[in-house]
């Protein structure tokens, strides 16, 4: 499934309620400082609207006398407080008194952005660290169906997009409400008329904001899945260079990416034209606003309708009406923004997992080394049945084999052990108990499994091989490498356990991450070892080392051994066959060979391989 086919969620004004909604939830942990950060924004606001009053007052009552009523009220509010009020010391007084305003003001922003930009970083690492958590319980089906690029971009470019919202866009869209309004009562208070002038162009913005409302999103949303399908691209073909190198694809590649890059690019462009086109029209309007309360306040100034005070206040007070709302407008593009993030990752968090633990798990069971499926079936998808009414167990202490023709279902069945998957008929039984009535983490605990395809990680050999697990200190790692042949590479690594792997176990070959991944899976004590195609990626020398090592581990332990090439399960006490999902022969690997049926059949053809390849 590639990123770009995506479910696409409608928009509108109930799913932005909801968004919303679910984005403040984010938030609550941290409501007493966004509580401050909203004090600060009330004690903030009368200091940003207070200065145009004061310039009116200046010029009415000291530079152009005037006095209106509201310059009366300064008058008297500065004899009340006993302030110096006549002359060039009341023009002092006032222009002192409007430093002040704007000094405290100013204090009050730096604590408020502090506060927020604190607090978006606390809400974006709690929202990170959930749908990592969230996705990490996620069963197996939904990995191998997501593409991992779409994953990362969720949990980086997705998370990223919402930083600015909770830094500060929730409060500044307060911030900006908070002032409009106090603005415009000011404005009427001053003079209706005037304020009816400068608000002449406020349905037209109305508009203008929803039309851009109604397409913004979409463009967003594109632009994010097209991010999404760019790093699917890259995580793809990056782990995958050898083989890109090797076929001679970069031609080919380079291509396929330019086409998925060029539709990222495309969609930024017709986000483009609609932010091109909103804000200079945003601005327009805003001069006309201005204009009309030239052209009008400066009529009535000069017939003395209105104070010259008044009229440069409206002008002061309508610039920073009118710059709010542009503050509105680049908010609701942050809105919309993380909107279409917030979707995505809401839509991520209801992702369910297929597979659950039980309400209420049974009592761990004692340690039986026994597991058996009885009459499972199992599909991926639909009616595709992988395995048919598979019926087998295996004892304690014994060692069985899995072998038959790719696709037969060996994997399956390990996987199904595992719990996974569940099986839709029959039911599998992990020491008497049936696996989904399990603790997951005790079920899991008690199996050691070595896949073909060796998972190393960034970090030290001693973290790759403990995995963060309880109890496992380096005297068990050392016996643990010691028993799978691995001491001799532990002796040439410069830092032995404390040495530093790269990125899926770069500074290691790949038969050294092979014996890292068996001390893994043997330093927990596990009770049964799970091995699909161990040893394939070893070479003799090393498998020998290897065996030998098994025969001793394998002691009270049972193993289920899925492989492909027959000479090793040579040694195991049974061999089951499996072809198109069924069990179709049972039993060691002398008697198989006698019977001639399909497993000598395989081994035939192994056999005769190499000679045919020559």
């Amino acid at each position: 499934m590639s990123a770009a086919s995506e479910e696409v969620i409608p928009t509108g004004a109930r799913l932005d309620r909801r968004l919303l909604s679910w984005l403040l939830l984010w938030v609550r942990p941290f409501k007493v400082r966004v509580a401050g950060a909203v004090l600060l924004v009330l004690a903030g606001s009368p200091l940003q609207i207070v200065g145009p009053f004061l310039t009116a007052a200046a010029i009415d009552l000291y530079l152009r006398p005037q006095p209106t009523g509201a310059a009366q009220k300064v008058l008297h509010a500065l004899h009340a407080l006993h302030l110096p009020a006549a002359g060039g010391a009341g023009l002092a007084t006032l222009a002192l008194i409007y430093l002040v305003s704007l000094a405290a003001g100013a204090a009050l922003l730096v604590a408020q952005a502090r506060i927020m930009l604190t607090t978006g970083q606390l809400v974006m690492r709690d929202l990170r660290d959930a749908l990592f958590d969230h996705v990490q319980t996620l069963d197996l089906a939904w990995f191998t169906r997501t593409p991992a690029g779409r994953v990362i971009t969720r949990l980086t470019t997705d998370v990223e997009a919402l930083n600015e919202l909770f830094s500060s866009g929730l409060v500044d869209i307060l911030t900006d409400l908070v002032l409009l309004c106090g603005i415009a009562v000011m404005l009427f208070a001053l003079e209706w008329r005037l304020a009816l002038v400068a608000f002449a162009v406020l349905p037209l913005m109305v508009l203008l904001s929803l039309w851009f409302r109604s397409r913004a999103r979409n463009i967003y949303r594109e632009v994010r899945t097209r991010v999404a399908a760019i790093n699917t691209f890259l995580q793809e073909h990056l782990a995958g260079i050898s083989v890109v190198q090797l076929s001679r694809a970069e031609a080919r590649t380079a291509a396929e990416f330019r086409l998925t890059d060029a539709a990222h690019r495309d969609a930024n462009i017709r986000g483009v034209f609609y932010y091109a086109f909103f804000y200079p029209t945003v601005e327009l309007l805003i001069s006309i606003g201005v204009a009309g309360l030239l052209v009008a306040g400066g009529a009535w100034s000069r017939s003395r309708t209105i104070s010259l005070g008044v009229l440069v206040a409206f002008l002061q007070y309508v610039q920073r009406f009118f710059r709010p709302i542009g503050d509105l407008a680049e908010n609701y593009n942050v809105l919309q923004a993380s909107f279409a993030a917030a979707e995505r990752l809401q839509a991520l968090l209801a992702v369910m997992p297929a597979v659950t633990p039980p309400p209420r798990p049974e009592r761990e069971p004692p340690r039986l080394a026994r597991f058996e499926l009885r009459g499972v079936s199992f599909a991926y998808e639909g009616e595709n049945w992988v395995l048919r009414d598979l019926t087998f167990a295996a004892q304690p202490g014994e060692r069985l084999a899995l072998v038959g023709h790719t696709g037969a279902g060996k994997s399956t069945v390990l996987n199904l052990l595992l719990r996974f998957y569940d099986p839709q008929r029959g039911s599998i039984l992990l020491d008497g108990v049936d696996t989904r009535s399990w603790d997951l983490f005790k079920l899991r605990r008690r199996c050691a499994v070595v896949l073909q395809e060796i998972d190393c990680f960034a970090g030290s050999l001693r973290e790759n091989i403990a995995l963060g697990r309880p109890g496992i200190d380096d005297r068990r790692i050392v016996w643990a490498l010691e028993q799978v042949g691995a001491t001799p590479m532990l002796s040439r690594l410069p830092g032995r356990l404390d040495t530093l792997l790269g990125e899926r176990g770069s500074g290691l070959s790949v038969g050294e991450r092979q014996l890292v991944s068996f001390a893994r899976a043997l330093v927990g004590d596990p009770e049964f070892l799970l091995l699909d195609e161990a040893t394939s990626s070893v070479d003799p020398l090393t498998e020998a080392v290897i065996q030998t090592a098994l025969d001793r581990l394998l002691l009270g332990r049972t193993a289920l051994i899925i492989a492909h090439r027959l000479a090793t399960v040579v040694g195991c006490d049974r061999v089951l066959v499996l072809h198109a999902g069924r069990l179709v022969e049972e039993g060691r690997h002398e008697q198989l060979l006698a019977r001639a049926g399909l497993y000598k059949t395989l081994y035939d053809l192994q056999l005769l391989r190499p000679s045919n390849a020559s």
